[in-house]
């Protein structure tokens, strides 16, 4: 694994996917001397071990690969930790372009790359990942309700009353709800299975709910050619 200048703050942790030794080892460098901490792998099976490991905030995928290809990498980013991606490739015809969209990728770049051209999309994209988690983290939380005073006691004056709870904020209905529909499940198997995701992956139940859901949000957004 890369890491940048110890001196410096890392600009955010990628992970980087290519059989191609010579262009993993230039998209790395690369990105190591923006700022950024990266992690590597020449195929797709370690690239999903590193991925569940190091928790990267975005991942650079090339797409045809031996094992397992770029889109299998991505499909397991999407559903399973819900980590953004982009893809790196020499393949621009229709069907590929299709499926870059289909599963929702940030960015779609074609080789050959220079790493001018690679680290402003990778910086916008981590900012917006970064963005969007500082608004889950300032999310309001719903107050207690007051209690009811013992018999005889002066009641207390009750605070305004605060906006309704947004049932969106919740995401383990939500998230239990999209396995119900992915799977064919009842609502009890679908509850199951998210919790034992939840448990393989170290993840809070809510925690993995959220990661679902925001895998769920990323493929409905068109995806950029």
């Amino acid at each position: 694994m890369a890491v940048p200048d110890p001196t410096s703050l890392s600009k955010g942790k990628i992970l980087v996917v290519d059989d191609d030794r010579l262009v993993l080892a230039t998209v790395t460098h690369g990105l190591v001397q923006a700022g950024f901490e990266v992690i590597d792998a020449d195929n797709g099976d370690d690239a999903i071990l590193l991925a569940r490991q190091h928790r990267p905030d975005l991942a650079l995928l090339d797409i045809r690969m031996e094992g397992k290809s770029g889109f299998d990498v991505a499909d397991y980013l999407r559903e399973s930790l819900g980590t953004p991606f982009m893809f790196l490739s020499a393949f621009a015809d229709a069907a590929t372009v299709a499926r870059v969209k289909e599963l929702g990728a940030v960015a779609y770049l074609v080789k050959p790359l220079d790493i001018a051209q690679i680290v402003p999309t990778v910086e916008a994209a981590v900012a917006a990942v970064r963005a969007r988690r500082e608004r889950e983290a300032l999310a309001p939380v719903a107050r207690p309700l007051p209690v009811a005073p013992a018999t005889g006691a002066t009641p207390a004056p009750l605070a305004p009353a605060s906006r309704p709870v947004d049932p969106l904020n919740d995401p383990v209905p939500l998230a239990v709800g999209v396995l119900m529909h992915r799977y064919s499940l009842p609502r009890a198997e679908a509850l199951q299975r998210l919790t034992r995701l939840a448990q393989t992956d170290g993840r809070s139940l809510a925690a993995q709910a959220a990661a679902l859901v925001d895998a769920v949000e990323l493929l409905a957004r068109p995806g950029q050619a």
